[in-house]
């Protein structure tokens, strides 16, 4: 969990968005509860372009995962009627690029290959006349 510091003049005029406030519950949540469920802990690794998870999951079929990307966010979940369930939420410092995110099932490991999204530089040079 991490703390940012607030501008006293914005906190004001800022309004926490309810997906702010949702990450933050996530993260409290799998940080106090997942040790005690035996919830499986992945440490990224990464290069210059994906984060790679390496996760264990026995007992878990291919199609009862469900794996989600939102913005810098990955969920993994089984569906209601698995044998085993699982839950995980992890969150990524960059946003990742779901296009080229890979996943893989094997022999109870489920590995993650997730692409960097690659920032878009927006900003343009003007001449002057």
């Amino acid at each position: 969990m991490f703390f940012a510091p607030v501008h006293p003049a914005r906190a004001v005029l800022a309004v926490p968005s309810a997906r702010g406030f949702d990450r933050q519950f996530e993260r409290f949540v799998q940080d106090v509860f997942a040790p005690a469920q035996g919830a499986a802990a992945a440490q990224p690794t990464q290069d210059d372009k994906s984060w790679t998870l390496a996760i264990d999951v026995p007992g878990v079929t291919r199609e009862d995962l469900a794996i989600e990307v939102d913005g810098a966010v990955v969920r993994i979940a089984t569906r209601p009627e698995a044998r085993r369930q699982v839950r995980l939420a992890y969150e990524l410092p960059q946003e990742i690029d779901a296009e080229a995110t890979s996943a893989k099932l094997e022999h109870g490991v489920l590995t993650l290959v997730l692409a960097k999204k690659q920032p878009v530089v927006t900003a343009r040079r003007i001449e002057i006349a």
